[in-house]
């Protein structure tokens, strides 16, 4: 525990990064969900070994901040203590309800265990980077559509069987497809893949890939035994593309793609979001019905809260009938076991406590990062303007567009466009319209009056926006030399 990880890197148990606030160390699950009593206890070491602040990432996976070398141990030998076993390896990600989801195409557990088993033993874990990722989604009520990942698998019916969409690079809307296989087919290509990738060094990502390596995954499997991958050395590299045609790419909806099913990339000033004009995925706050019983869906503002706070909620989850939470992507904890009748105590208990509770709380379409003191490399107090934003904007930030507020240009929360972003750099707190924080700002303003920065563009949104028009559109409507000007305004 004496080694930590870089910037950039993943902060494991067993390697936790340096931030701004100590510490920052990483946990998920090998059951995807924890007992109460054992997210109890983990918030009471947080308590004692950290500053007390937990966080649910978008990813679905629990951070604890604020460790020192010596309590980063301490706390690595009492999650051991409470039986919490974390799962190491290349990750393979699963939906927060698989297996117990009635709406799910298919149970995606049993490919996913195989996937991790091929990488293993294919000898992958050490050769590739701390971030790459695979996701095998099985469809339903909670979808990992937003989660980006290098290989996605995600199930999909053709007449009477169950076959899953390969797909690289990126999330559900911008990952390219390689073509729709069954369950042994979809191993291999993840492992083909990953080889490729591994072959270009730890830094490298299936983004990497050439368009000439990314053809060559497609149909290769039909030609040679399941147990053999393609050779992806410096000398073979790729295998020979099969040609135009042979693809069998499959859309969202099942139905066979044309030459290019590959949307473009529509910033959400478009009037879109992430996902197109209505959201995609369903949000995981509220109440879903499973095989067995029901959940609650409660997320963490910004995805962070005070442990004690995690713990009261906790307890009365315990004492209203819970036995299990789970992580959920979008910074959420899925309360399960719960009887439908019990589920309002539980959420206006979560309410009381300052949890997010309804999906249209504005806090929800807000992404912020930690941002300064807690990260090194913040330059804005992200937390707090976003805190600031959301207690103003009632009414005003709609499903149609995200606000982003990054404390540097990394933009770690929402690493693709937004409708607005602040990011902090040394001129202040930038404005980037529809873009990501990378981007050059259009305008700037302090970074402690950020906030009323935004306030001047959401009150000329709710002053001008057409009866049935949403946010993004009417932002479209104003220009982005008009919403420069508005957030520069009365400096």
């Amino acid at each position: 525990m004496n080694v930590f990880s870089r910037r950039g890197a993943c902060p494991a148990l067993s390697a936790p990064m340096q931030t701004g606030d100590g510490l920052l160390a990483r946990l998920n699950p090998v059951t995807g969900g924890l007992p109460p009593k054992s997210l109890i206890g983990l918030c009471e070491s947080a308590l004692r070994h950290g500053n007390g602040i937990i966080e649910v990432t978008a990813r679905g996976s629990l951070q604890i901040r604020g460790l020192t070398a010596e309590s980063a141990k301490l706390l690595a030998t009492e999650v051991d203590a409470l039986g919490i076993a974390a799962r190491t390896g290349v990750p393979v990600e699963t939906g927060p309800l698989a297996g117990i989801d009635p709406q799910e195409i298919a149970d995606p557990r049993l490919l996913a265990e195989r996937v991790r088993a091929a990488i293993d033993e294919a000898g992958l874990t050490a050769r590739l980077g701390p971030k790459v990722s695979v996701i095998v989604d099985g469809g339903g009520q909670l979808t990992m559509d937003a989660v980006a990942a290098d290989v996605r698998l995600t199930a999909v019916r053709s007449a009477d069987e169950v076959l899953w969409n390969v797909a690289v690079a990126g999330d559900a809307r911008s990952a390219k497809p390689v073509e729709a296989v069954d369950a042994d087919a979809a191993r291999d290509i993840t492992v083909a893949a990953l080889r490729m990738v591994a072959e270009k060094g730890r830094e490298a990502h299936a983004r990497d890939l050439s368009e000439r390596q990314l053809a060559s995954l497609s149909g290769w499997h039909s030609f040679a035994p399941p147990s053999v991958l393609p050779d992806t050395s410096h000398t073979r590299g790729e295998i020979g593309s099969l040609g135009a045609g042979s693809q069998r790419s499959v859309l969202e909806n099942g139905e066979t793609g044309g030459d290019s099913p590959i949307s473009s990339q529509v910033g959400e000033m478009s009037g879109r979001t992430e996902g197109g004009a209505v959201e995609r995925h369903r949000s995981p706050i509220g109440l879903l019905n499973l095989n067995n019983g029901h959940a609650v869906g409660i997320a963490l503002p910004f995805g962070s809260m005070p442990a004690q706070s995690l713990i009261e909620l906790a307890c009365q989850a315990t004492k209203l009938g819970s036995t299990e939470i789970r992580l959920a992507p979008g910074r959420a904890l899925l309360f399960l076991g719960v009887s439908a009748s019990v589920c309002p105590n539980l959420q206006n208990s979560a309410t009381a406590l300052g949890f997010v509770t309804s999906p249209a709380d504005p806090r929800t379409r807000i992404a912020a990062c930690p941002g300064m003191p807690a990260c090194a490399s913040g330059r804005i107090a992200t937390r707090t303007v976003a805190e600031t934003i959301a207690k103003e904007s009632a009414g005003v930030l709609d499903a149609s567009l995200t606000l982003h507020i990054s404390g540097c240009a990394k933009g770690c929360a929402h690493p693709g466009p937004a409708a607005l972003t602040l990011v902090g750099d040394e001129n202040g707190a930038g404005l980037v319209v529809d873009g990501t924080a990378k981007a050059l700002p259009a305008g700037y303003r302090p970074g402690y009056d950020a906030a009323q920065g935004i306030g001047g563009i959401l009150a000329a949104v709710r002053a001008q926006r057409h009866q049935g028009e949403t946010a993004a559109a009417c932002l479209a409507r104003l220009g982005a030399a008009g919403i420069a000007e508005l957030y520069r305004r009365n400096q």
